[in-house]
């Protein structure tokens, strides 16, 4: 083939080539969407939209200038959420990207006031966006909640926010949320769910300013349909030894001589048997973990410690359950295994997919630490 006649093909093929990249976006001309808050106050939808700026976190999870702006929130309000995305895009000054939304927040007042499954609906039916965006719950404004930052100033995508599971592992409190995760639990039985509560601290300090945390409190309850309430701070520690995802949580004891011992308990495995007695259905629970010993301050038998740690392990599960049936909210999911292990029995009790359940229901806890150990030389003649 002679040079004249494969220059003609390659000037052929040319345009060819380019009409598949005419109907591209620029990246460079489009905004980002990282996080969403919505609220609800007079009838009306506030929709907040925080937009990230991806120059400080394309090249290095740490941004390049700690004076440089990392986000910035918008606000627009409509009377349905989409009339509030529509007055959104009337302020911004180029195409908005959702393939990038990382987490949604929802105030107390829309959780009151709105149906979440609509909600949820609307920002999964596109294709841009996923099921893994994160789902959180807060009494604070939430257009506070979005401008909160990184310590340190990091990318602002590595926030607790946008990356839940990071500091689980280190300290496992409520089960970090996505959509999908939500969706299976409030389709199946008991059709609730679980959102972690995010409050505002004012507990970071640098040289130049108060540094605004995001900080874990607690965790809301919800259902496709209505919100049961927040249980908060000491009532909902309860959950983390309710559930085979904790990866590792602290648990202090008081001794009987007043002092304290500190442990971290890991490899959580929780069994939930239903056993039917007299017609109403009871449940036996079994929960094993295994403890390191982190703070002595007196001299304990392994034997004692794991009596204490076992008693207060027993007295939080108590303390939450009883919280949440004061809020007609089943937090264990005792219904999911009565319909998982004895669906004939669940389809007489259940009513919308929940069973009745009173403080009697839980009939035993039986709690277990397989193993009780120190990782410090000091301590090992202690425990030994």
């Amino acid at each position: 083939m002679n040079k004249r006649l494969v220059g003609l093909i390659v000037l052929f093929l040319m345009p060819i080539a380019l009409f598949g990249c005419w109907d591209n976006n620029e990246p460079e001309r489009m905004l980002y969407i990282n996080g969403i808050g919505i609220d609800y106050k007079n009838g009306q939808y506030e929709l907040y939209a925080q937009i990230i700026n991806f120059a400080n976190t394309a090249k290095s999870e740490q941004p390049t200038n700690n004076e440089t702006i990392q986000a910035e929130v918008g606000h627009a309000t409509g009377k349905t959420i989409d009339e509030a995305i529509s007055q959104l895009y009337l302020t911004v000054d180029q195409k908005v990207f959702w393939g990038h939304l990382s987490y949604l927040v929802f105030s107390e007042g829309a959780l009151k006031e709105v149906k979440l499954s609509p909600v949820i609906d609307l920002f999964i039916r596109y294709r841009e966006t996923r099921y893994q965006i994160w789902v959180y719950a807060t009494k604070d404004p939430v257009e506070e909640i979005l401008l909160l930052r990184p310590v340190i100033n990091k990318a602002i995508t590595l926030s607790k926010l946008g990356d839940p599971e990071n500091s689980f592992e280190q300290e496992s409190f409520i089960k970090p949320t996505n959509i999908r995760e939500l969706l299976i639990q409030m389709n199946e039985p008991n059709h609730e769910a679980k959102i972690p509560l995010i409050t505002v601290k004012d507990n970071w300090v640098s040289i130049k300013e108060t540094i605004k945390a995001p900080y874990l409190a607690g965790a809301g309850i919800v259902t496709p349909d209505i919100f049961k309430g927040f249980i908060e701070g000491d009532k909902a520690r309860g959950i983390r030894w309710m559930s085979n995802d904790t990866v590792r949580s602290e648990i202090t004891v008081q001794t009987e001589s007043g002092n304290h011992i500190s442990l971290v308990v890991e490899n959580i495995k929780v069994k939930i048997e239903p056993v039917i007695v007299n017609g109403t259905a009871k449940f036996d629970i079994d929960v094993y973990g295994e403890g390191t010993i982190d703070i002595i301050t007196d001299s304990a038998t392994p034997n004692e410690i794991e009596q204490l740690v076992k008693k207060e392990m027993e007295k939080q599960i108590v303390t939450t359950y009883e919280e949440a049936l004061q809020k007609d909210a089943d937090i264990f999911r005792l219904s999911e295994q009565l319909y998982r292990k004895n669906i004939k029995e669940w389809k007489r009790l259940h009513e919308e997919g929940k069973v009745e359940l009173t403080k009697d229901s839980i009939r035993n806890i039986t709690i277990t630490i397989g193993k009780l150990s120190s990782k410090r030389k000091s301590f090992e003649q202690t425990i030994d």
